[in-house]
């Protein structure tokens, strides 16, 4: 069951991963606990605001509430979100962090920040990271690829530009050049600190193909409001084609023989 109504109405972008109708789910279920809150703790204020007027009382009562009833409810709220916290919130993290995706389907990269834009390394069909070395970055080699190294050779490097296939899962590497960014895609309900020396991994599967925006949700400078790029989700026979162009333009290697992984049943809303 999803929640795509109040989600929009409360301006946050649809959702387009898997594990992020859980989340939506989450956070419907989380305003309605505020609403009711706030209706119960406003309804009560102005109650006491006429219970205890000064005309009704005009001397003060200096023993004051002697009921423990505003203790119990205090309580209650407590237990509540507790309840709300290890029910749901910690066994969507646990998950997360427990049940990282593996085979041969998994696509693998790197997304590495820098004021004010956002470098991505794939790897090819060896699935290895090819070396880096900080000697050869330059304004084509922002990453410093050295195409020596033979696990470097079919790397795959773009800017601002990410693609994915649909309904398969990818791990990101995220990483800083420079100062601390947050790697964020708002619609897939992930987003990830990048860290200057730090390689911090995250992973979701994109359910809706489409075009999606990337931001840094971390201030990081002046320009910290254009560190935008878009992440772009397609068929696995467009994103082989979109790779294997991509690749031919760079000097990395292409295996065109290389097989395209099938295509998994469509994720449905938990």
């Amino acid at each position: 069951m999803t929640f795509a109504l109040l989600i929009e109405a409360l301006g946050i972008t649809p959702n387009a991963s898997q594990h992020g109708y859980v989340i939506d789910n989450m956070l419907e279920m989380l305003h309605w606990f505020m609403l009711v809150l706030f209706v119960g703790w406003g309804s009560f204020y102005f109650y006491t605001l006429w219970r205890f007027q000064k005309r009704k009382h005009p001397k003060a009562n200096y023993v004051g509430a002697t009921s423990h009833l505003p203790t119990k409810l205090e309580g209650g709220v407590l237990v509540l979100e507790v309840v709300l916290l290890m029910s749901f919130a910690a066994p969507i993290w646990a998950n997360r962090v427990d049940d990282w995706p593996t085979g041969p389907n998994v696509t693998r990269l790197s997304a590495v920040g820098e004021q004010f834009l956002w470098n991505f390394q794939y790897t090819g069909g060896d699935e290895k990271f090819g070396r880096r070395k900080i000697q050869l970055v330059s304004g084509a080699n922002g990453l410093g690829i050295d195409r020596t190294d033979p696990d470097a050779a079919d790397d795959l490097i773009t800017r601002n530009e990410m693609h994915l296939p649909v309904n398969q899962p990818c791990i990101i590497n995220v990483m800083s050049k420079d100062v601390i960014h947050d790697f964020c895609i708002p619609n897939m309900r992930v987003a990830q600190d990048a860290i200057p020396g730090s390689i911090i991994p995250m992973w979701f599967i994109p359910v809706k193909e489409g075009t999606y925006e990337i931001v840094c949700a971390q201030l990081c400078g002046n320009g910290h409001s254009g560190m935008k790029g878009t992440l772009i989700v397609e068929s696995a026979e467009k994103y082989k084609k979109w790779f294997d162009d991509t690749a031919k333009l760079s000097g990395a290697t292409v295996n065109d023989d290389a097989p395209l992984a099938p295509d998994p049943a469509p994720a449905t809303a938990p």
